[in-house]
């Protein structure tokens, strides 16, 4: 199978392919909830903390921080390089073991994982942590699975912070994104992944939708932000794209399945 698509690589590259346009981006509309403390989406100013995170008054859909989020001199929204928020696609699926336990966390073993089975590395591209978590959208109840009305009290998967640390020390990502609310577990007070990602320039995006639609290796992701100046986090049109022939070949080499 791998010799079959490093022929179409080799095709690929003498010849345009079809390519197949994955929207990954949830709609603007009156049905996008708020968390139960922070009101409707408006960019009416800005918060910043003792313990440094910048946040705007900004409840969207899919959405990016930017590493100013969590570090004070870190990259607002407008100063993200674009040839980093157009990148190859990494995806790695914890869908199986978020069967079994919601807050379940991406490890290193997950990272290490995906580079045997496909032979690539995790070096330049936007890694997404696939979950399922996104087919909840339409339900806030069951996609927050806050407990009593409190944010701080959420239950979804993440990645561990363990991960973001091998991440950051022993490859070079430009951004990572998670269908969920948050990187990091919903049960997660310290949210202690995303900083480590964000004080490290790696971007984060969070309410991917449709990730199960693209293949694990193949594709690239386009993370198109609004240009908002100075901020940490901003709206964005999120979409794939790859060649077609990919998926008749790499099918659900769209997941990771080990169990």
């Amino acid at each position: 199978m791998m010799f079959i698509f490093l022929l179409l690589c080799s095709a690929a590259s003498a010849a345009k392919l079809d390519q197949e346009v994955v929207d990954m981006t949830f709609a603007f509309d009156e049905t996008i909830f708020n968390y139960p403390e922070v009101q409707k989406f408006e960019k009416n100013g800005t918060h910043k903390y003792k313990e440094w995170y910048q946040l705007e008054d900004l409840i969207i859909g899919t959405y990016i921080d930017s590493p100013s989020f969590f570090d004070e001199n870190g990259k607002t929204v407008d100063q993200l390089l674009l040839d980093h928020l157009i990148a190859p696609v990494a995806i790695i699926d914890i869908t199986p073991s978020v069967k079994l336990e919601p807050d379940v966390e991406g490890s290193v073993e997950d990272l290490l994982y995906w580079e045997a089975l496909t032979g690539q590395t995790l070096n330049e591209t936007i890694l997404l942590l696939k979950s399922g978590w996104w087919k909840k959208w339409k339900n806030q109840t069951t996609f927050l699975d806050m407990e009593e009305n409190v944010r701080t009290n959420l239950h979804h998967p993440g990645l561990a912070p363990e991960a973001a640390k091998w991440l950051v020390e022993n490859r070079n990502i430009y951004g990572i994104g998670v269908e969920t609310p948050h990187v990091d577990r919903g049960s997660s007070k310290s949210k202690e992944a995303q900083k480590i990602l964000l004080r490290h320039d790696v971007f984060t995006v969070q309410n991917v939708a449709n990730m199960d639609k693209i293949p694990i290796y193949g594709a690239t992701m386009h993370v198109i932000p609004m240009k908002f100046a100075k901020a940490s986090r901003a709206p964005v049109r999120a979409f794939a794209t790859y060649p077609v022939v990919l998926f008749d070949y790499i099918p659900a080499i769209g997941t990771n399945e080990r169990f």
